[in-house]
């Protein structure tokens, strides 16, 4: 009997701890506790995070084919809006599939980085505001008690840290 009291003991302060460093995140983006705990220690870049995460295979994919992962994993900071395949999902197949292809790289370029923000802004530092993309354009982001907006598309997953920065979800593709 003390066993099984001890086991479930052990149990509850293990759930507890777990919940208290990785917190409740949106399982919807369905990023790996453990993998966020090693980009909060610093560990990863944004692009070795997205990189492990299957959520990301699609911006992975346009970041090679725009020849921007070497960028990406540089020191930065940046704030990456990264939509996750869903989010590229809602484009027309035929817009993607003309993008990535090679003649269309500088194309691909100024549309992945309208994603980027030079420096790291976390979600509780946005603000109604314009911010200036590292493609040179502004983005409207817009914070409020119902969540935060870049243009048209929701942060659905807020301050996934890097060494080099941080990601915010978004559940669309931004296009300049």
């Amino acid at each position: 009997m003390n066993l099984l009291i001890l086991t479930i003991a052990l149990a509850c302060g293990m759930f507890a701890h777990l919940e208290a460093t990785y917190g409740n995140y949106n399982t919807s983006v369905n990023i790996d506790p453990q993998l966020m705990s090693s980009a909060k220690n610093n560990n990863m870049t944004l692009i070795d995070i997205a990189t492990n995460n299957p959520n990301f295979s699609t911006l992975i994919q346009a970041l090679q084919a725009a020849d921007l992962i070497t960028t990406l994993q540089g020191p930065g900071p940046f704030t990456i809006f990264a939509p996750n395949n869903d989010a590229f999902a809602k484009l027309p197949p035929e817009t993607l599939q003309e993008l990535l292809k090679p003649e269309n790289k500088d194309k691909l370029r100024t549309v992945l980085l309208y994603h980027v923000i030079p420096g790291k802004i976390l979600a509780a530092d946005m603000k109604t505001m314009k911010a200036k993309t590292v493609n040179g354009k502004e983005l409207n982001i817009t914070a409020n008690s119902n969540g935060i907006q870049v243009n048209n598309a929701n942060v659905t997953k807020k301050d996934i840290q890097g060494n080099n920065g941080v990601i915010q979800v978004i559940d669309a593709v931004l296009l300049p």
